[in-house]
């Protein structure tokens, strides 16, 4: 589709969405009627930006089903986040939503490679989670076969994964690295498997870290993007150009803003993303702030698709660690690592105040196929991670070199930081 034929598209469901909230959402119609906004000031998409924000807390405040635009009878199906923080943020889908979810999962799977000859193997999480269900219903739109192994249990994983005859596995990325390693120990090699797309997501990942998983398992890994508020996975997912992540922007309208200023910003300079939903009915949401921080491109992809791209997601804003006044992300230290290729992908870091300064310790388990000889060896490769840490991120940190398979793996969402200044 043209970008002006997408606009006229995009400004016509905006235009029905926002009288959609107006009428059935007492919370939007409050915080509109409070910035003088009406429904018919809305008669395109640039008048996007006279509406109000949404934040996680909106959701959690009007818990559970405060923000829902239709009686319960529509709802077909609930999901919830984890609640890791307070009260988890609940969504409800109708029949017509869980339609439109199965297609922009299709577009994701399809943009992947994937199709109805493919044995696909879904190692999200099902239940409350979003990501089982809906990479599930997807997979299956397509006419892909699915295993529904959902996550946890490694040696079942590789087990299934070697006598169905996997061609794809979709999970987070932490878990695909452990699936990875797994493999050895197991007595599984690549040569017992069929494996040749990972579509992984759920948690911020590098590039370095799509190249160490195509590498270790032999295949083409791409990226999916989503969260559970917006619908869960199929918001945007990358193509074969991995030059930025697909949006689906006909049904997610994309903005980035200025994290503190909250002004949008233009194409090409990075701040918070946000979305607003254009065709969701059971609880859409206006310009809600994912705290992700990305930037977009409009150009037209290398590989022929007009939809805008979104950067791979390198961090959140409210994720952010501010040691002695410079800001870093967990993503920065992955990136290190996996660039220097001389120890395995799997660190912890540990945040600390000592006599009113922050402290960084990271630690991080050596690469079994490259063990050090002596403790001089040990001490030299220390001392080189901290000087191209300090390179990278203008902060001293110190080094621990662990043994291989010491620091916790995650079966879900990898737990990479402790901050016991919070403590």
């Amino acid at each position: 589709m043209s970008r002006q034929n997408m606009r006229i598209l995009q400004s016509e469901r905006l235009k029905q969405l926002v009288q959609q909230v107006y009428d059935n959402v007492a919370f939007y119609r409050r915080r509109m009627d409070e910035m003088g906004v009406k429904p018919s000031d809305i008669q395109s998409i640039d008048d996007i930006v006279k509406l109000p924000f949404t934040y996680k807390n909106d959701l959690r405040d009007h818990y559970p089903f405060g923000l829902f635009a239709v009686p319960m009878k529509d709802i077909v199906r609930i999901h919830a986040s984890s609640g890791t923080t307070g009260k988890p943020t609940t969504v409800g889908y109708t029949q017509n939503d869980i339609e439109n979810w199965r297609e922009v999962l299709a577009r994701c799977l399809s943009m992947a490679g994937i199709s109805s000859s493919d044995i696909m193997q879904v190692s999200y999480g099902y239940g409350l989670f979003t990501g089982g269900l809906g990479v599930h219903y997807g997979a299956e739109t397509i006419g892909a076969t699915v295993i529904p192994v959902s996550g946890g249990n490694t040696r079942r994983q590789l087990q299934l994964m070697a006598d169905y005859g996997s061609t794809v596995l979709a999970c987070t990325p932490s878990y695909a690295l452990h699936l990875a390693e797994a493999l050895a120990e197991n007595a599984y090699s690549l040569a017992d498997l069929k494996l040749k797309i990972g579509v992984f997501g759920a948690e911020p990942w590098t590039e370095n870290m799509r190249l160490e998983l195509e590498k270790k398992w032999s295949i083409k890994a791409y990226d999916i993007y989503g969260l559970s508020e917006i619908m869960g996975p199929g918001v945007a997912n990358d193509c074969e150009c991995h030059t930025g992540l697909h949006i689906h922007e006909d049904h997610f309208f994309p903005e980035i803003v200025h994290p503190d200023t909250k002004q949008p910003m233009p194409d090409g300079e990075e701040g918070e993303l946000v979305f607003t939903t254009l065709t969701k009915e059971g609880i859409p949401l206006l310009r809600y702030n994912t705290r992700d921080l990305s930037t977009l491109n409009r150009s037209t992809c290398e590989c022929g698709r007009t939809t805008v791209r979104m950067k791979k997601i390198t961090g959140r804003s409210d994720d952010m660690l501010i040691i002695r006044g410079v800001n870093l992300f967990p993503s920065q230290i992955e990136h290190v690592l996996l660039e220097m290729g001389e120890t395995s992908a799997h660190y912890m870091l540990y945040v600390d105040k000592i006599n009113n300064l922050d402290t960084l310790e990271l630690k991080v388990e050596l690469d079994e196929a490259n063990m050090m000889e002596t403790i001089r060896d040990l001490q030299n490769l220390s001392k080189k991670i901290e000087h191209a840490l300090n390179s990278a991120i203008g902060l001293s940190v110190k080094v621990t070199l662990v043994e291989p398979k010491t620091i916790a793996r995650s079966e879900g969402k990898a737990v990479r930081v402790i901050d016991n200044r919070k403590k």
